[in-house]
């Protein structure tokens, strides 16, 4: 005997299966358009699309849209590819606009059922970013659906990774854009360390489809994305600072080589309070034990720690202006290696090198 549940998905059907069936009236409009948009010359095409846009700005939504985009594109890629795509391509389309996710084996054609919900929504002119697993996907996806797209008279963009930046900006700018999770994540990191609106990688967040979303929202979300850029020149400081260092004496500080810390004493805080504001870098109404003064004492300490703790062609060596570090375990050079919170502009104040700003995370 079957339970009340069995029974009533014997006789109505899964919830999977009563969506699919709800959408099939929508899929027949699109067909019953097809012998329309067979007769359409190239160029009636790409009119089409220019049509669906003007009526978009007239009050129609892509609801409304929908059957007669959907057909427009099938035919163009029919065109240009040779693939018309079969009824269960255009269900998954239709689902994806919606906001869905559209689960399909391989074999199915996913490439060629993004394009249906990609044009749909690019009409709006806002662009649409169709996110990859990695970069080859993204390549070759672009490059192969951008005859589709270009039939239909819309532009295809793909980002990687490297990407000369007015050649990413172009991309960004199409109607669809084709690019890897990491990709669009950092530029998006990018974008909020730009200064100027025009330099901007990603104008507006309208519309995207994720191709492996179980990877891409799952799997893949668990690793942060971390960038790091660099923070306000403060090369005066470091000069004012370092030309101060040399002047105090033992009883000033205490040095603990073992962890690489310095620390001021009591005597050596009120010398150093009076000999900064004797050299103006500290207020007159402002002490060291004050909010205000925290970065200013911070670089302090680095600066007597640049003078005390590192040694010359011990900890590193200077080549080419350039301050080197050395590893002290096997004694050879860490090119491109840079000490942390302002300690290695310090040390290039120290030693009268280029003083490359601070990065910040």
């Amino acid at each position: 005997m079957l339970g009340f549940g069995k029974l009533a998905k014997k006789v109505f059907g899964s919830p999977n299966d009563r969506v699919m069936k709800s959408t099939m009236p929508m899929v027949e409009k699109i067909n019953a358009l097809e012998a329309d948009y067979q007769a359409l010359s190239d160029e009636a095409i790409i009119a089409k699309t220019q049509e669906f846009k003007t009526r978009l700005n007239s009050g129609t939504t892509l609801d409304e849209l929908l059957p007669e985009a959907f057909a427009n594109c099938r035919e163009a890629a029919k065109r240009t590819l040779g693939l018309r795509a079969f009824d269960v391509q255009l269900l998954g389309g239709i689902f994806l606009h919606q906001g869905n996710i559209s689960e399909m084996k391989t074999g199915e054609g996913k490439t060629l059922v993004a394009t249906f919900p990609a044009y749909l929504n690019a009409l709006t002119g806002k662009g649409v970013h169709v996110v990859t697993v990695n970069d080859y996907l993204a390549k070759r996806d672009s490059e192969w659906m951008s005859n589709v797209y270009g039939a239909l008279g819309l532009t295809t963009g793909v980002v990687y990774p490297n990407q000369d930046e007015g050649e990413k900006q172009k991309a960004y700018a199409c109607d669809i854009t084709y690019a890897t999770n990491n990709e669009l994540g950092f530029d998006y990191l990018r974008d909020n360390m730009k200064t100027e609106l025009s330099q901007m990688y990603q104008k507006q967040h309208h519309f995207a489809i994720v191709d492996e979303v179980d990877s891409i929202l799952i799997d893949e979300a668990r690793t942060p994305l971390i960038i790091s850029g660099q923070a306000q020149d403060r090369s005066d400081l470091y000069q004012a600072i370092d030309a101060v260092i040399p002047e105090l004496t033992e009883e000033h500080y205490t040095l603990d080589e073992k962890s690489r810390n310095a620390n001021f004493t009591d005597e050596g805080n009120d010398f150093l309070e009076d000999l900064l504001r004797q050299k103006e870098i500290l207020p007159e109404t402002q002490s060291l034990y004050d909010p205000e003064s925290t970065t200013l004492v911070h670089h302090v300490n680095q600066g007597l720690r640049a003078h005390k703790l590192f040694i010359r062609d011990k900890d590193y060596i200077v080549r080419n202006s350039e301050v080197v570090l050395i590893d002290e375990f096997t004694g050879r050079m860490m090119a491109g290696r840079r000490l942390s919170d302002g300690l290695h502009q310090a040390i290039e104040a120290k030693e009268n090198c280029t003083i490359q700003a601070e990065n910040v995370t």
